[in-house]
């Protein structure tokens, strides 16, 4: 959970409303890179930090008996054990909190069969999704490719274009006629509603093996997600995929509806890996929305509305530092599914929970600073006597001229999955980050984050890398169309 105060609990998403992701998308960036199917992932070298406000108040049973000392310590010794089981490549752990919009298209309850009635526009150089203002509802998605050469392959884009573009659009679904199955699902009604329906599509690493003749056409960053200190993904069966699908509307309905067409057009050609359902949070009681530890998510991100930012920040460039022309207007994507240990944070005092994150639970103001969006005073404050040298968002985004590159476009979701085999809650962070180069900046700032105190409170449990492709430019053209020219 983690990034350029990426997983820093802040990031005022950009307000990329109804109008076209293509001609209102400027450039930033973020990682990506994506890769094998489910399996296990090497994992990284175990690494000891521990939380450091643990011995006042976190790890020890309080007067009333509420925290079970023994029960805490061996849950956090066999994180420890995960970890150290782990074996392989650097990075850094990622951290709880980092949710994209600042703003939320919330539910409507008016009745209106038409949804929220927005309509994002699909064509464009860059991909909707991106730099849009994030949705209430999404679902991310990781598919294994069953194309069975590079012709099936390229009709399994088509497809997903064809489709893509009709349910973003919105509209009434073709008369098949009474001898065929019907040609919707009709979950959303006879008229299938646009309702701020964004379908944004990445590739995995793994897409460009031996299959499909791609090898030489693999973008420069884009590789298998490696396990970093602090991840718990020993035995995971989330991880990588040859495709991904993030699909965001105003709606939940909307979204499985997508899904669900989509799946059905595409059941020769892919085939569903594994898939995390996310919501936007109703800002309380204003700003930005909150996330499962209760502090403010989403409160600093690139500004999306200055080209100038997402063209150094968000999008590939092609021929760019070795970077493949057909990606040009595409971005490397990073999702990661971050378990929060809610049971153990809440037995955490507010003083220890707002040092580890550095701001103000109830406000959200940075620890040095009164409002919400107040930024954080670090050269004022060189010994981290205010915001401890090793807070959550200080770590994740230092604010100095070296880390600017290393910024993220954060646009994660909070998750709800009921209690896991022993009885505690699964709830956490789907996490999401767009940027120009993986390495660079998703990377950069996992290694800073690596045995922050937060640690021991959040669980990375799957996810992968992908590369957003770039934009579907007209009726003519169709997702990856680059790609296989």
């Amino acid at each position: 959970m983690s990034e350029p105060e990426t997983h820093d609990l802040e990031s005022a998403q950009s307000d990329e409303t109804e109008t076209s992701a293509a001609s209102a998308q400027p450039a930033q960036s973020e990682h990506s890179a994506a890769a094998g199917a489910s399996a296990g992932a090497a994992a990284a070298p175990a690494s000891s930090g521990g939380c450091p406000f643990s011995g006042s108040g976190s790890g020890s049973a309080d007067a009333a008996g509420l925290v079970d000392s023994a029960a805490l310590h061996a849950a956090l010794r066999r994180r420890s054990f995960l970890r150290g089981a782990a074996v392989g490549a650097a990075g850094a752990a990622a951290v709880a909190a980092g949710v994209a919009g600042s703003a939320v298209a919330f539910a409507d309850d008016s009745g209106s069969t038409t949804g929220s009635g927005r309509i994002i526009p699909f064509h464009g150089p860059n991909q909707a999704g991106i730099l849009t203002k994030a949705q209430a509802y999404a679902t991310f998605v990781s598919f294994n490719a069953t194309a069975a050469n590079r012709a099936e392959l390229i009709d399994l884009f088509k497809t997903l274009t064809e489709r893509a573009r009709f349910l973003t659009g919105g509209g009434t679904p073709a008369d098949l006629g009474l001898a065929s199955p019907p040609a919707d699902s009709d979950t959303l009604g006879p008229v299938v509603p646009a309702d701020g329906l964004t379908i944004t599509v990445g590739v995995g690493a793994s897409l460009f093996d031996a299959r499909y003749g791609l090898s030489s056409h693999k973008p420069a960053r884009l590789a298998q997600m490696p396990v970093f200190p602090n991840d718990d993904l020993v035995g995971s069966t989330e991880l990588h995929g040859d495709i991904s699908l993030q699909i965001c509307a105003d709606h939940q309905d909307t979204v499985m509806h997508a899904l669900r067409d989509l799946a059905k057009h595409t059941r020769g050609g892919m085939q569903g890996n594994w898939k995390i359902d996310g919501f936007q949070s109703v800002p309380r009681p204003s700003g930005t929305q909150r996330n499962q530890l209760g502090f403010k998510d989403g409160i600093a991100n690139p500004d999306v509305n200055d080209n100038a930012t997402t063209s150094a920040l968000i999008w590939a460039h092609g021929g760019l530092r070795g970077e493949q022309q057909w990606a040009d207007g595409g971005s490397y994507q990073v999702i990661r599914i971050i378990r929060m240990l809610v049971e153990f944070w809440d037995r955490v005092s507010l003083s220890e929970q707002e040092l580890m994150i550095g701001r103000r639970r109830d406000t959200g103001a940075p620890l040095s600073g009164t409002g919400e969006f107040d930024t954080p005073e670090y050269a004022n404050d060189p010994m981290g006597n205010i915001i401890p040298l090793d807070a959550h968002i200080r770590l994740a985004n230092p604010r100095t001229k070296a880390s600017y590159d290393t910024q993220i476009l954060r646009r994660g979701y909070n998750y709800e999955r009921g209690f896991d085999v022993n009885g505690n809650l699964n709830v956490g962070l789907a996490f999401c980050c767009y940027q120009q180069d993986v390495v660079r900046q998703f990377e950069a700032v996992q290694t800073r984050l690596i045995d922050e105190p937060l640690v021991d409170y959040i669980s990375p449990t799957g996810g992968g890398y992908f590369f957003a492709l770039p934009g579907v430019k007209d009726a003519a053209d169709y997702f990856g169309s680059g790609l296989f020219a």
